[in-house]
Order: C-alpha cells, then structure tokens, then sequence
C-alpha cells in the first residue's frame, strides 16, 4: 500500500530526528539516568517533530530491548505496536476532538491500570491547548501524582494557552523551526531515495514555502513527484502551485523605475486572468523586496536598483495593505491600487532625505557672506522709502506718531521667509506621514 511520504520517511529513531539535537540529548539522559518526569510539554510550530519525538520516547520507555545508545530497537513487539498505532499502552488522544471535562474523567479513571505488556502506560495528547478550562482542571491531580506506571506527553503549536498549572508540572521543550540547510539535506535524501530528479532552485523554492515546516515540505514534495514524470523545475513548481514567476517581478520593478502606472492595471488583470491566489502573490512581492534588502545590505559593493528607504516602505506597505486585501470584498481594485502606490514609491523622498536637504539649506542660510562681500548681482539693501509729514500747527491736536520704517527687503530676508515655508511644508508632509 502506497505511504504518502511525511508518513514513509518518519523518523522511527533519535538518530533520525533533524533540527532538535539539544532535546534528543536531553531524552537519551533521562532515559540512560533513569530521571524520568510524570508529564513531557513539546511545543513548537507545525512541523517541527513534536508528536514524533512523543512516539519516540514513548517507544524508548517500553522497549524491550533498548540499545546502549537509548535507541529502540524497533523489532520487540511493543516497538512494532507503537509504530503503527496498535498499542494499548500508548493511546494518543486527539486534544481538538476530546477537550471537554468528560474525556479527561475517562483518564482518570483508566490510569489506575496497569500496562498490558510494556513498562509504562503512556498517555499522548495532541494540540492540548484545546482542552476546556474545566477539562484542565480535572486533569491536574492525576497529572501531579500519577501512578508510577503512567507517563503524560503533551504536544500543542499554542502553549501559552496552556493553564501555567498546566505547565509547572511538566518538563517543558521548546522546538524551533528547522533551518533551511537541514531540510534542504533531508528533502535530497528522500528525492534519491525515490529517484526523482530536481533542481536545487526549486527545492529553496519549496522549503521557503513550508515555513519551516519539514512536513510541509515532504508533503509538498509527495505532490510534486505526482505531478511530472521527469525533472522537478521551478516552471514545474510555477505551474502546479501557481507561482509566480520571477519576470513578473522584474518588469514591475522596470515599470517603478519608469513611473508606469498604467503597468499596475495591466499586471492586476494579468494575476487575476491567470487566477493566482492573492496571498502567495503577495507574499511572492514581500519576498522579492526582502531579497533585495538583504542584497543591499549584505553586498557592499552590488549596485542598488532600489534604495534602502525605498526598500524598507515597500515592504511595510505591502504587510500592511496584504492583509487588508484580504479583508476587501474589492479584490482586483486593491490590488491595483497597492500596485500603483508601489509604482509611485520611486518618486517618494523619504525623511531622511528631506531632513538633509533642510539641515543643509539652513547651513547655506547661516554661512551667507555679509553685505560688502556679497557681488554685484545680489539684491541691494535698499530701505523702503518714508514720506515725510508736514509740519502742523501748534494748536491743533497732534497727529499719530509716524511707524517706523518697515525693515529693508533683502535676499537674506527672502531666502529665510523661502526657508520657513520649506519647514512648515516638512512639518505638514511628515504629520501626514505619520498619520499614515
């Protein structure tokens, strides 16, 4: 019977486990030392090996001829019922499915029987964050003195909605994502394993994909394998995942540089003709940015296409405005508008630029020379004439005094009235910025 692959090529040894060196070695010394805890928390993203690090420990504690290396042996019958399910002292329980208070008073009642056949009775439960409150607390007494034949392992993706009670009472392991490198190894392994041919690129392609999910990508790798006969290319990948391909982005990154806009309406009809999937053509876009940012941070010496601030706005844009485009019912006008703001973006200045720009017309203003040394073909101070007022008699009542002469216009004057617009501008553009 055919086995799709996550399940084929699941680790059925310590040895096997990729990506979690630090718990492995954890397990093999309490097992070696015999320092073995009434209830196991492992948490950590989809993918990652946590209800397959459960089973394994679960099978290294009833096996019946355990290696000096803590490895099961996979041949005992406890091992052989473990792998595929059969167990009765290993009963994996489905957290989502059985949260209410009542399957945890089914437990309770069960853990006072002994094993069947291994040395433990071993209780596996799955996305435990699921359970209710009340199923929580009905737990935490047998979960604290349980009977010395019973064993807990718990497995969520959420562990901060496990009750901290919950939580005191376990040994808690944190699982992170698997690098890129490993799954890379292992993806090749299985590819020879199965003689199938694919491109380096496409496998980066495909890990990038899972998220740092190993299953994710042995899962999208069993699809691949199913869908072409001879080598696996990214145009395969393209075609069976709706990909989109890298020329997209180049020509928009041509149309930003050339200030198309009309580009933006043709590219929107193009993604939805083809019928892509939004959100992996957005997250195609933040990808494409983000490798550039990383490029013009990294490589000193390549030559930008885009700058830095340019970089770092097309990306908040387009993580603020994805998710909104998932929330309109206006699909193709969002898009066309996101498209055209990046566009746009080209002829954005950013602050920094116009805080420079500022700061160095201020420094022209306050290194200005003085009058005499200023050329010719400057402005002359010249005062705003005063008319004289007649002399009036000395009966009558005297006239308002004369105001002084208005201060004399000059090109100093000028270039500071010109200077202060230019900062009450900058205040308006960078509130409306920061509105933004």
């Amino acid at each position: 019977m055919y086995q799709i692959i996550p399940r084929k090529y699941r680790p059925q040894s310590f040895k096997k486990i990729v990506g979690q060196d630090a718990i492995v070695a954890t397990l093999k010394n309490s097992l070696l030392s015999s320092r073995l805890a009434q209830g196991y928390l492992f948490c950590g993203g989809k993918g990652t090996g946590k209800t397959t690090l459960a089973r394994l420990f679960a099978k290294a504690l009833n096996c019946a001829h355990l290696a000096p290396d803590q490895e099961p042996c996979n041949t005992c019958p406890s091992c052989i019922e473990i792998a595929s399910g059969r167990s009765l002292d290993v009963l994996e329980i489905d957290g989502a499915s059985n949260r209410g208070i009542d399957d945890i008073r089914q437990i309770n009642e069960t853990v006072g029987y002994a094993p069947t056949s291994g040395k433990y009775k071993i209780y596996i439960i799955d996305e435990v964050h699921m359970l209710t409150k009340e199923a929580f607390n009905a737990l935490l007494k047998t979960l604290e003195e349980p009977p010395p034949h019973v064993k807990f392992f718990f497995a969520t993706t959420e562990p901060h909605k496990v009750l901290p009670t919950i939580i005191s009472r376990c040994q808690r392991f944190d699982l992170h994502r698997i690098s890129k490198e490993t799954m890379k190894e292992k993806l090749l392994f299985i590819a020879n394993d199965l003689q199938a041919s694919i491109e380096s690129e496409a496998i980066d392609i495909l890990i990038d994909m899972s998220e740092g999910s190993l299953r994710d990508a042995e899962s999208l790798l069993d699809q691949l394998i199913c869908s072409t006969h001879g080598t696996i290319t990214t145009e395969t990948m393209a075609t069976t995942f709706g990909i989109t391909p890298k020329e997209i982005y180049q020509d928009l990154d041509q149309a930003i540089h050339a200030s198309n806009l009309a580009f933006a309406y043709d590219l929107a009809s193009q993604v939805f003709s083809a019928g892509k999937d939004l959100s992996a053509f957005m997250d195609g876009l933040i990808g494409h940015y983000r490798n550039k940012l990383k490029a013009l941070i990294k490589d000193k010496n390549a030559e930008p296409s885009f700058s830095l601030e340019q970089c770092l706005y097309i990306i908040e844009f387009l993580i603020e405005w994805g998710y909104k485009l998932t929330k309109t019912p206006f699909k193709q006008t969002g898009l066309e508008i996101i498209l055209l703001h990046l566009i746009r973006s080209g002829k954005r200045v950013s602050i920094d630029t116009l805080v420079h720009r500022l700061v160095a017309l201020e420094n022209n203003l306050s290194a200005e020379p003085s009058t005499a040394e200023r050329p010719s073909t400057l402005l002359k101070e010249v005062p705003c004439p005063v008319q004289a007022q007649p002399e009036k008699p000395e009966h009558k009542k005297a006239a308002d005094p004369v105001p002084p002469p208005e201060k004399p216009i000059t090109r100093s004057t000028v270039a500071k009235s010109h200077y202060d617009t230019l900062i009450r501008f900058a205040a308006v553009e960078l509130e409306g910025m920061t509105e933004r």
